[in-house]
């Protein structure tokens, strides 16, 4: 098949794309979905389900009744038209629902949560996608419907189980895709076909109407061509979901962003398992990092190793059991041979067992949280090696295990992470790298992500098209639970109280002024010295830094701020309206006026240098 001239198209290209056309001609939507359906190539068995001419054209009527009520506002759809695939054991209302096993296919009487959640915000489902039967696999190859050939080249492996959303992705079929990712399953197929791998936060998207794999680790995770859109997709589809068991608020304790020169950790000993070129392509990507400003210090891996193999070597795998067991018992011929042998072993550990393996799991994964304290993020390869078909034939079970090593850990010890493309090999194959921080780090990965993603010349997934050159422009999607605070005096950067800003992971962003209408004073009697800020309209504008700070460690700030001073709301110099520090009214008397100093800065700098410092 011929790529349609949407091929490759990222988000803010989609929003484009109707905004130039659709007003002109609103037949835009219709005709432009059905040339990207019927480009799909029918052998293409990336595909399980392609959505039927009548399917493509019930939502998209239902997208324009939603537009008509919103007033014609295409604002209000930022997923406007864009076509999207989902991995099939992901519900979509009336079609069916496959986990890559015939004899398990029911249709769905609605949408997961992450659909209609997508749907609502204008997207389109164009089709299912192939996986590792029941998610069982980090493979790609363990499904009836045939192996999902990596998109660089047919005879290797794809990475699994979320094969199929990753091909797609890659080839620029649709815009992003919705995996699934227990194990690694998000990120591995991310890797291998050069795209990015959101893997959430457990419980931030909402697993209602997903088939279960592993109930407490399953995520619902996001493949797209871009850092920025994996992000804005991740945050359309998530949000609490009381009809989920699982699913969880946003503490707000993260930081939204890194610090220009973020601290990773990398493990103190890697295993490759003879695959130099990845090797290589790590050490690479390592040196990349260092170029970007990212100081690297080893940590101990052992941890790490010890909880991944838990996963799948320990009781575990029970979980799995629990989720298809009936079929297991009643129909196990049904069933992928090698998926078969695995879910069959969950019947071998008894509760006791169950319960050793959580204590095991709580005690690696606090090990592995205090390890990851310092840090902004944990970097790794995405996975250590990439097999091609005939390998992965010969020893299914062996090389998946070999796919996990730097992924099983990640949902037991409750951390984020986010898959990158890196670099291609001497071979032409993609290696990839991931950062793994704590829950709810996402945002705070994705920005640095969006970074390392333009400082590459990478092609975007097997698409051949470059990263567009106003990749940066379109900004992400605005962090919930992040206080922007205007900070004047004794807070700024190197000075005495900063570090009650910094060990609330707040990021600085920049440093700017306010409105030309506001004083500045030097406070008498204040330890350490101290400026106050008063509003006046004869003032003049005065220099600040501006630092996001996690809205849940705002309180506690404002907590430790002694009188005369406080926090109010402050105006920029470009219209904004921040927190910020002010003064009560009273403590000026006898306090000097700094105002023409311009700053804090400035007016310590005036002073002998004893008295600066």
């Amino acid at each position: 098949m011929q790529p349609t001239p949407y091929n490759g198209f990222t988000l803010d290209e989609w929003q484009q794309h109707y905004r130039e056309h659709y007003r002109a001609a609103p037949e835009t939507l219709f005709t432009t979905l059905h040339e990207v359906l019927t480009g799909l190539d029918a052998q293409d068995n990336a595909w399980i389900y392609r959505a039927t001419v009548e399917q493509l054209n019930a939502q998209t009527e239902a997208l324009l009744q939603r537009l008509e009520a919103q007033g014609g506002d295409l604002a209000a759809f930022p997923l406007f038209g864009v076509p999207f695939a989902v991995k099939d054991n992901i519900d979509v209302g009336g079609w069916p629902t496959s986990a890559a096993c015939p004899a398990f296919t029911y249709q769905a009487e609605r949408d997961a949560a992450v659909v209609a959640n997508l749907r609502a915000k204008g997207a389109i489902v164009l089709g299912k996608t192939n996986l590792d039967q029941f998610a069982t696999g980090l493979v790609g190859t363990r499904s009836p419907f045939g192996a999902v050939r990596n998109s660089f080249n047919p005879a290797y492996v794809s990475g699994g189980s979320s094969a199929g959303s990753a091909s797609v992705v890659a080839r620029g079929l649709v815009a992003f895709a919705l995996g699934t990712d227990t194990a690694g399953s998000g990120r591995v197929p991310a890797g291998f076909n050069n795209i990015v791998g959101l893997k959430p936060t457990k419980g931030w998207l909402s697993n209602r109407g997903v088939v279960p794999a592993c109930r407490l680790n399953d995520c619902v995770s996001v493949f797209a061509l871009t850092v920025t859109d994996a992000l804005t997709v991740a945050e359309a589809a998530g949000g609490y979901d009381a009809a989920d068991a699982y699913s969880r608020r946003n503490p707000h304790t993260a930081p939204a962003m890194m610090p220009a020169a973020p601290r990773f950790a990398v493990p103190d000993s890697l295993a490759f398992f003879g695959d130099t070129q990845n090797q290589q392509a790590f050490a690479a990507a390592l040196a990349q990092l260092k170029a970007c400003g990212v100081t690297l210090e080893t940590v101990d891996f052992s941890p790490f190793r010890a909880l991944a193999e838990q996963l799948y070597q320990g009781p575990w795998v029970a979980e799995r059991t629990v989720a298809v067991g009936a079929l297991l018992d009643e129909q196990p011929e049904a069933m992928d041979p090698v998926v078969r042998g695995i879910i069959a072993g969950g019947k071998n550990y008894s509760a006791c067992d169950a319960w050793r393996a959580e204590y095991l799991r709580a005690e690696l994964a606090r090990e592995i949280n205090d390890a990851l304290a310092p840090f902004d993020a944990l970097v790794v390869p995405t996975s250590p090696t990439l097999r091609t078909l005939d390998e992965m034939a010969q020893e299914p079970v062996r090389f998946n295990s070999q796919f996990g090593t730097y992924t099983n850990f990640t949902n037991l010890a409750d951390l984020s992470a986010l898959a990158l493309p890196a670099s291609l090999r001497e071979d032409g194959l993609p290696a990839g790298i991931t950062l793994i921080a704590p829950a709810w780090h996402d945002a705070a990965l994705a920005h640095f992500g969006r970074r390392w993603q333009q400082s590459l010349t990478l092609p975007l997934g097997a698409t051949g098209r470059p990263l567009p050159p106003a990749y940066l422009t379109p900004p992400l999607p605005p962090t919930d639970g992040v206080v922007q605070v205007a900070v004047v005096g004794a807070h700024l950067t190197g000075m005495p109280l900063n570090h009650q800003l910094t060990t609330r992971r707040a990021v600085l962003l920049a440093q700017t002024t306010t409105a030309a209408h506001y004083r500045l004073f030097a406070l008498p009697g204040t330890q350490p010295p101290k400026p106050g800020l008063v509003r006046d309209e004869g003032g003049s504008a005065i220099t600040v830094e501006l630092w996001a700070m996690p809205l849940a460690r705002f309180g506690e700030f404002v907590a430790e701020i002694p009188a005369p001073l406080g926090i109010g709301t402050l105006e920029l110099a470009d219209g904004r309206r921040v927190k910020g520090f002010i003064c009560e009214p009273a403590a000026l008397n006898g306090a000097q006026e700094i105002t023409s100093f311009g700053g804090w800065r400035n007016y310590l700098s005036s002073l002998s240098p004893s008295t600066a410092s």
